[in-house]
């Protein structure tokens, strides 16, 4: 049951309020509602095929951020097995914007990388609300050397309104970390998978958003900027981030047919936040398969393939 409703998911939750109350009612054995029950069972269903092919690119937007939306850490507990966590980037401290470690994934062992957002006030402020720092992006590069090291291929989970913009985080080099890990990372010697399972905003997500196939869940959006930044500065005025969002063509369906998202992975009906099992275990099952597609490949022709796709993102005849 989800704590965070959306005005478009309301009559959806409507449904199903009335579902488990007469559920409740079907327990006393005064009556016998099951047929009353399968109808509005049926009627959710349809309700939420029915929201889904109508939702805006806004209102993916907003999926995206659904404050009960599955996280990086949530995922790695479900799909993850032997999950050994790697702390700090060796220069100056350990950003927890970011987590980063070793485990299986199926028959495959991995280095994982995830940005990482709090739920609740006090794990947002620890979180960073998941906008990384410089210790972030190389702690990542940390960890994704030593996959490149040992031959394990690289998983990392993209999820970030972007990088911490604050004045110590630039002192501490945030500009050339991020650069360092687009290098870095477009010639790393192993597969590396990247899936954006929220928000894809900025530098924040390019600086662990290199890699061999860039998978998207259904209701994600991966941009340069914001809905409501974008509006800032075009429109001048914030509060028109639908029309931004519009425009900007910023979801996973948009950036598939741009070339840039190499597949979309189908969420839930009615979104990740509704089904974590379900969702955690269609996502092992792509990377799974996704790695099986990438792990025999000759390193040179990985990175040349790499590299060739990053050039023809942008590009137009």
């Amino acid at each position: 049951m989800t704590k965070t409703i959306l005005e478009f998911e309301k009559p959806l939750i409507e449904i199903e309020n009335e579902i488990q109350e007469m559920e409740l009612l079907n327990t006393t054995g005064e009556k016998d509602l099951s047929s009353e029950i399968e109808k509005l069972r049926n009627k959710s269903h349809d309700m939420a095929i029915k929201i889904n092919k109508k939702l805006s690119r806004w209102q993916r937007v907003e999926l995206a951020r659904h404050s009960d939306r599955p996280h990086s850490l949530d995922y790695i507990e479900r799909i993850v097995t032997q999950w050994n966590e790697l702390h700090g980037d060796r220069y100056f401290g350990d950003d927890h914007a970011i987590v980063a470690g070793i485990g299986h994934i199926g028959e495959f062992k991995a280095a994982i990388i995830g940005q990482q957002k709090g739920r609740s006030t006090k794990d947002n402020i620890y979180r960073n609300f998941g906008m990384a720092s410089p210790e972030g992006f190389r702690k990542a590069l940390r960890v994704m050397k030593m996959a490149e090291k040992f031959n394990i291929p690289v998983v990392s989970f993209v999820d970030t309104i972007g990088a911490f913009p604050g004045i110590e985080a630039e002192e501490r080099g945030q500009a050339e970390a991020i650069a360092r890990n687009l290098f870095e990372m477009s010639k790393l010697r192993v597969p590396i998978l990247i899936i954006v399972i929220g928000e894809g905003a900025s530098g924040g997500a390019l600086g662990v958003g290199v890699g061999d196939r860039l998978l998207m869940l259904e209701n994600t959006w991966f941009s340069v900027i914001s809905p409501e930044g974008c509006a800032s500065i075009l429109y001048h005025d914030a509060s028109k981030k639908e029309l931004a969002a519009e425009s900007m063509k910023v979801t996973a369906l948009d950036l598939l047919e741009m070339g840039i998202a190499d597949r979309i992975i189908e969420e839930p009906l009615g979104g990740a936040h509704r089904n974590y099992e379900k969702m955690a275990h269609i996502i092992k099952d792509v990377i799974i398969e996704e790695l099986h597609k990438l792990i025999d490949k000759d390193k040179e022709t990985l990175i040349s393939e790499r590299i060739t796709k990053l050039e023809n993102i942008g590009s137009w005849g």
